[in-house]
C-alpha cells in the first residue's frame, strides 16, 4: 500500500468551464488534497486539464484515469505521457485502460480485441519508451520499429492500469504497481486488495452527490449507475463482487430495451452503496471509510448536483 495517505479530486470539475477552474484547482493543496485525476470519455480529454493543473497547483500529483489504449496509437500515448511528465516531473501517473466496447467499437470503429494482451503490451512499451529506450519490438497486439522519445522525460512517469476483475488487477500489480478501479463500496475494497496484494497502490474514483435531498440523489445516481453497470465489463465486475442478484433485474430490462424499467429495477440500497450522497461533511466521512478499508487513493468525482456551491463543497470534502 502507498505510504502516504492520499486524497484526490477528479478533473475537470463539472459545471465550470475548464479555463475558469484555476482558482479552484490552485486551492486544492492548501485544503489537503494531494492528487488530481482526470477523466476522459466523450467530453474534455484527459491530458489538457492536467497540463493546466501542473501550473495552477504544482504540489499536486497528477494522473490520467484513464486514457484509452485503442483510440490512440502507442507512440502517441508515449509522446503525450512524456509531455505531462516534463511539465510535472516526479508528479505524473500515466493511467491507461481499455475503456469499453461501446467507446472503442461503436464510437471509433476499432475492433475491441485482446484487451488483456493489449493492456500488457502497452504497459511494457510505455515503460521502455518513457525510460528513453529505443524501442524495436513485435508485441502480441502491435509492433514498434525504431522509436525513441526525443527528449525522454528526465523523470519517467509512474504507470497505472484500469482494472476491475482479478486478471486485470493482477496485471496492474505486476506490470504497473498501481491499479485504478471505480464503482465499488468500502466493503468491496478488501476483495480487490486481496487480489492486488499489499504493495500495489489502489486508486478508485468515488462518486459523490453532495446534497441532503435523498430523492434527487437517488434519481441522479440511478441514471449514472445504469449507464455504467449495463456495460458488460462492469456487470461482470459486480457479479464478481457478489451483486449478481441485485443487478440482474436491471440488466434484464435494459437488454429488452426497457430503459425506464431498468432504472426502476435499481435498488435504492445499491445506489446508497455505490454513490455517496448527503451533506458534504457526511460525504467526506464516507470517503474516509474507503481509506480505512484499504484504499490508498480516493479520487472524488463530484457528480452534477443541483444547487451546490462548488468551492464550498470542495472545501468540505477535503480531508478532515
Amino acid at each position: 500500500m502507498a505510504s502516504q495517505a492520499r486524497w484526490g479530486l477528479t478533473l475537470p470539475l463539472t459545471g465550470v468551464p475548464l479555463a475558469d477552474q484555476r482558482d479552484l484547482v490552485a486551492s486544492l493543496p492548501d485544503l489537503g488534497y494531494t492528487d488530481a485525476w482526470s477523466a476522459e470519455l466523450n467530453g474534455i480529454d484527459a491530458f489538457t486539464p492536467l497540463a493546466f493543473a501542473s501550473e495552477w497547483a504544482p504540489a499536486l500529483r497528477l494522473g490520467t484515469a484513464i486514457v484509452g489504449i485503442y483510440g490512440r496509437a502507442p507512440v502517441t500515448l508515449a509522446v503525450q505521457a512524456a509531455t505531462l511528465a516534463d511539465l510535472a516531473p516526479g508528479r505524473f501517473v500515466m493511467g491507461i485502460g481499455t475503456s469499453s466496447k461501446v467507446a472503442v467499437e461503436q464510437w471509433n470503429g476499432i475492433p475491441f480485441e485482446k484487451p488483456y494482451q493489449r493492456s500488457r503490451d502497452m504497459l511494457r512499451f510505455l515503460r521502455e519508451a518513457l525510460a528513453g529506450g529505443r524501442v524495436t519490438q513485435r508485441y502480441e497486439t502491435f509492433s514498434v520499429d525504431g522509436f525513441r522519445l526525443d527528449p525522454a522525460p528526465k523523470v519517467p512517469p509512474a504507470l497505472a492500469l484500469a482494472a476491475l476483475r482479478p486478471g486485470m488487477v493482477k496485471l496492474a500489480a505486476a506490470e504497473a504497481g498501481i491499479a485504478i478501479t471505480n464503482w465499488l463500496a468500502p466493503t468491496d475494497v478488501p476483495k480487490v486488495r486481496g487480489v492486488a496484494g499489499p504493495d500495489c497502490e489502489l486508486v478508485a474514483r468515488i462518486f459523490v452527490l453532495p446534497t441532503a435531498d435523498t430523492g434527487t440523489a437517488r434519481a441522479i445516481g440511478k441514471r449514472v449507475l445504469a449507464a455504467y453497470l449495463t456495460v458488460p465489463v462492469y456487470a461482470a465486475f459486480h457479479e464478481w463482487l457478489g451483486r449478481g442478484d441485485q443487478i440482474a433485474p436491471m440488466l434484464t430490462a435494459w437488454t429488452a430495451g426497457d430503459r425506464r424499467g431498468a432504472l426502476e429495477k435499481i435498488p435504492d440500497d445499491l445506489v446508497d452503496e455505490l454513490v455517496i450522497h448527503g451533506p458534504a461533511e457526511y460525504c467526506r466521512d464516507r470517503v474516509a471509510q474507503y481509506h480505512a478499508a484499504g484504499l490508498d487513493t480516493p479520487a472524488i468525482a463530484i457528480l452534477p448536483t443541483p444547487g451546490i456551491d462548488l468551492p464550498d463543497v470542495i472545501a468540505k470534502l477535503a480531508p478532515a
